[in-house]
C-alpha cells in the first residue's frame, strides 16, 4: 500500500521547507546540499510539479509546494508523536513555549507552578525573546505567546486575552491632580499593531493635557523594569492590563482614572498546525485557556 511512497524524499522536502534552505536542511538531516538537490528534484519529477522556484537569492516554496509542506509537515508531526508513544519514557516531556521577556516574568512564570502540580510529567522550556519566533522555520518551538499585527493562515492560532492599558501606581502615591509634582514613568511598549499606548494620548484621553509640560519623566526601555519601578512608589506607569494582573491583585499596584482605558492588541498562543495534539501542548493549552479567563475574569 505504502511501497512505493518517496519517503526519503518527503522527509527531505519538509526540512528543506521549513527551513527555506537547501544547505540548512542538509545540515539538519547530516547529508549534502547536492544530496538535497537531488532527493528534492526526484520527488518533482514523481510528482510532475515543481515544489520550489530557483532564485537568485534561494529557492521558495510554489503554490503546490505549500500545499505539501502543510500536509507533510502535519503527518512527520502525528508519525513522531505516535512513536514517542511507544518508546519507553526515560525523561519528562518538554515544551518549548516562546513569548515575550515582560509576559514571562510579569503573568507566566509565576503561574506554572500550578500548571506543574496538575502535569508532573510535563516540562515547559521558555524562550524569551521580543523577536518574533518563526515557527514554520524553527521547530525547536512547540508553541509561541505573543500578540500579532495579522494572523499568517499557515498557523494556528488560540484566541487568550484582549489588553487594555491605563495609569497604574503604587498604593498611597500622591493624587498627581493635587500634587506638587507629577513623576511618570515612560516606556515605549514594542507592540505590533500601531496602537497609540503613551502618555499623551492617555492625557488627552482622560483631559489632564496639563500633566505633559509638568511631569518628571522617568525613562525606561524595559517592561520588567518599569513595572518594578512603579511597584517601588517611583511614579505613574501605563501598562498593561495583563502584566499588571497579579501586581494589582496582591495589591502592589492600583489604577488610576480606570475608566481610561488605551485600547491594545490581543494575546494569543499560536503553533504550527498538527503540534495541538501533542500531548504536551495540548495539555499546555488547555491550562493557559484557563489561566488567560481567569486573569481576563480578574
Amino acid at each position: 500500500m505504502f511501497s512505493k511512497l518517496p519517503l526519503t524524499a518527503l522527509r527531505t522536502f519538509e526540512a528543506a521547507a521549513r527551513l527555506a534552505s537547501f544547505k540548512s536542511a542538509a545540515d539538519e538531516l547530516a547529508v549534502t546540499p547536492a544530496a538535497v538537490s537531488h532527493q528534492i528534484k526526484a520527488l518533482e519529477a514523481w510528482l510532475g510539479i515543481l515544489l520550489f522556484e530557483r532564485t537568485g537569492k534561494g529557492v521558495q516554496l510554489t503554490v503546490e509546494g505549500k500545499h505539501l509542506y502543510l500536509d507533510a509537515h502535519r503527518a512527520l508531526l502525528d508519525i513522531r508523536q505516535s512513536l514517542d508513544t511507544l518508546r519507553p519514557r526515560t525523561e519528562v516531556d518538554t515544551l518549548v513555549l516562546a513569548t515575550t521577556p515582560a509576559l514571562a516574568a510579569a503573568w507566566l512564570i509565576p503561574r506554572l507552578g500550578d500548571f506543574y502540580r496538575r502535569w508532573p510529567h510535563f516540562n515547559v522550556r521558555v524562550e524569551a525573546s521580543n523577536e518574533v519566533a518563526d515557527l514554520q522555520r524553527d521547530s525547536s518551538i512547540d508553541l509561541a505567546i505573543r500578540t500579532i499585527s495579522r494572523e499568517e493562515s499557515a498557523l494556528l492560532y488560540t484566541p487568550l486575552m484582549s489588553e487594555y492599558f491605563t495609569a497604574y501606581g503604587a498604593p498611597g502615591l500622591a493624587d498627581p491632580t493635587t500634587a506638587t509634582r507629577i513623576e511618570l514613568i515612560d516606556l515605549s511598549w514594542p507592540i505590533p499593531g500601531g496602537f497609540a499606548l503613551d502618555w499623551p494620548t492617555w492625557c488627552a484621553a482622560a483631559g489632564h493635557a496639563d500633566w505633559l509640560s509638568a511631569a518628571v519623566f522617568r525613562h525606561f526601555d524595559d517592561e520588567h523594569f518599569a513595572l518594578n519601578a512603579a511597584i517601588a512608589g517611583q511614579g505613574w506607569v501605563l501598562a498593561s492590563n495583563v502584566l499588571v494582573a497579579d501586581s494589582v491583585a496582591k495589591g502592589l499596584l492600583v489604577a488610576y482614572r480606570p475608566e481610561i482605558r488605551l485600547p491594545g492588541p490581543s494575546w494569543l498562543a499560536v503553533c504550527v498546525p498538527g503540534r495541538e495534539r501533542q500531548a504536551p501542548v495540548k495539555a499546555f493549552l488547555a491550562w493557559l485557556s484557563e489561566q488567560a479567563q481567569a486573569t481576563s475574569m480578574g
